[in-house]
């Protein structure tokens, strides 16, 4: 069917426009769900957990040495903090930043009223109808770089979007990092599962920006997970030191099954990921304060028969809406939530837990959302159909978020009524000629036709549409130009730190 519906493709369907704007300037109200005597009750527990419970901060002794320094009860790996000075801490991190694009054009700013979608990341497998499910590599990444790069509904490219199996794991962040740097001009993240390739990521943004341009801005960002329950380690603390010690950002996020890694009731594992984040967020302050900082939350039910990651359901949408609201409560930007399913393929399972987790993302007021396109298989799997058919739908989110209900002269349209007669219609009236390009969103993939029309097109399902659509934008692909030196310095710096690293596939 796969290859049938490519030489039926329309290629102007991929067809392709920078967006209005590179991120989203949210104008709807947070959707806040919780009372203020819940959120006291919340914030309490919270606190409870930094000051008599304490997390550890294991395999790393100079982050211990930075606690006892800064006058933090540590007993052996054990942090302990007053709530109020973890709190004064967390203050110094900015509400809100802007991550610099090489093309300034694409630059977002992060916290505050604005929100940012990327690509789902770390999958290891990828998946399409043309070749099934198989192991990423290079040129699958490749691929999918370019069409985060192209879609108007991404913002930000991500890093991992999927694994390139193919390359040396030692080597595989510098080609990872290199495309994204040469074949997008978007923003995009850096490298974190060891401290000299969190290094070499920020090395390689100052060769793409310049020392000047670093020195003054956050031009990476790194994104990176505790340990839950109740454990960072060196992972955490290395990149926090290494990215937040050059000025630049991290995302630091507990990922917690509730009933596995946090406990089964939602309203404790909201605030454990609270206190996982936030003693973060004031290690990277004593690092260097006014670092920015994302808190971040990845708080998933489970099947309590199978230990099954489950997503879409009712608790971790509540818990999305929660913790929006006591990170803005703490003044951290946000990240949660994404279009996530256990599903394998784009079918109806996919498409109502992945809108039902993103609804609840964007409602929330989720500042930067990973994984907003592409996942599948509970996050093993990237699926080509999938991260178009997701982008597709962000765009809904987007005029959503962006425009809410306009109420102006314009929009009550009375002179439309003038002009049409009690039982007419309004179809050809002035008020709609001015207005019928951006009255309403209109999806790339969605077949609103009659059914005539639908077989006369071949009766294609949203999965063949998803699949003709990806194809032709990658053959309306074009490189954004990039310096020639810098291009070249980015290149001979990957060909050396390849020849230094020794290859390992583990």
């Amino acid at each position: 069917m796969a290859r049938r519906a490519r030489s039926r493709r329309d290629t102007g369907a991929a067809a392709i426009a920078a967006p209005p704007s590179p991120y989203i300037r949210r104008s709807l109200p947070f959707f806040d769900v919780l009372d203020e005597e819940t959120v006291v009750k919340l914030e309490g527990q919270v606190d409870w957990i930094l000051q008599d419970v304490g997390i550890d901060f294991r395999d790393d002794p100079d982050a211990l040495r930075i606690w006892r320094e800064a006058g933090a009860d540590v007993s052996d790996c054990r942090v302990k903090a007053p709530a109020d000075w973890v709190r004064s801490l967390c203050a110094k991190a900015p509400k809100e930043f802007t991550q610099i694009a090489r093309n300034p054009e694409r630059s977002v700013t992060i916290g505050g009223r604005n929100q940012v979608f990327a690509p789902i990341y770390g999958a290891p497998f990828v998946r399409d109808l043309e070749h099934g499910r198989r192991y990423g590599d290079l040129d699958a990444l490749e691929k999918l770089v370019k069409l985060a790069y192209m879609h108007p509904n991404l913002h930000h490219t991500g890093l991992v979007i999927v694994e390139p199996c193919d390359i040396p794991v030692s080597h595989r962040h510098l080609d990872m990092l290199y495309l994204h740097m040469s074949r997008s001009d978007k923003p995009h993240l850096g490298a974190i599962t060891e401290v000299s390739r969190a290094e070499d990521s920020v090395a390689m943004a100052e060769i793409l920006h310049g020392r000047e341009v670093m020195d003054e801005h956050c031009v990476i960002m790194a994104n990176v997970n505790t340990n839950s329950p109740l454990l960072v380690d060196k992972v955490v603390t290395q990149a926090i030191r290494v990215y937040c010690g050059r000025g630049q950002g991290i995302i630091v996020v507990p990922f917690i099954l509730s009933g596995a890694m946090g406990p089964v009731s939602t309203a404790a594992s909201v605030t454990q990921a609270m206190a996982e984040a936030m003693i973060c967020c004031a290690f990277a302050q004593l690092v260097r304060p006014g670092a920015p900082f994302v808190l971040g939350n990845f708080l998933s039910s489970m099947s309590l028969k199978s230990g099954a990651p489950t997503f879409g359901m009712p608790e971790p949408v509540i818990s999305n809406y929660a913790i929006g609201q006591m990170a803005r409560r703490a003044g951290l930007p946000l990240r949660c939530g994404g279009s996530l399913t256990a599903s394998k393929i784009e079918d109806a399972q996919a498409a109502y837990e992945s809108a039902d987790s993103m609804h609840s993302t964007m409602l929330a007021g989720s500042n930067y959302t990973l994984h907003a396109a592409g996942w599948l298989e509970g996050g093993l799997c990237t699926g080509f159909e999938k991260l178009v058919m997701d982008a597709d739908r962000l765009g809904s989110y987007q005029k959503v978020l962006d425009r809410g209900l306009v109420v102006d002269d314009e929009s009550l349209a009375r002179d439309a009524y003038g002009e049409v007669v009690p039982g007419g219609h309004f179809l050809g009236c002035g008020h709609t000629m001015r207005n019928y390009t951006e009255a309403f969103y209109e999806p790339k993939l969605s077949d609103s036709e009659n059914v005539e029309s639908w077989e006369d097109g071949g009766s294609t399902d949203m999965r063949v549409r998803a699949f003709e659509r990806w194809n032709a934008m990658l053959e309306q692909y074009e490189q954004p130009e990039l310096d020639v030196a810098t291009d070249e310095a980015l290149r001979d710096y990957v060909a050396r730190r390849k020849r230094e690293i020794p290859e390992a596939w583990y």
